[in-house]
């Protein structure tokens, strides 16, 4: 029987404004096996119940802007930051 070794990692995830409010804190460890910031925010949003879309959304990877193709390695923090309305 073949095993197959699925490619976990433990990333920190920062949530703003909206999404802090869903998720109910503002950061996370977290053991996943997305391999880029799309990947890791679909599982968030089914995860959570996250109504924005991702093209709603920037995220960020280790303090830069990142696309959603933007792969995701162990250690890396990623951001997702929502509209934020002012005033």
């Amino acid at each position: 029987m073949t095993e197959f070794k699925i490619d976990t990692k433990t990333i920190k995830v920062q949530y703003f404004a909206l999404l802090r409010e869903l998720r109910g804190c503002s950061e996370e460890m977290l053991e996943t096996e997305a391999d880029n910031a799309l990947t890791l925010y679909r599982f968030l949003q089914q995860r959570y119940d996250f109504p924005l879309a991702p093209e709603q959304l920037r995220v960020a990877v280790n303090d830069n802007f990142a696309t959603w193709e933007t792969p995701i390695q162990a250690n890396d923090t990623v951001v997702f930051i929502p509209p934020v309305a002012g005033g």
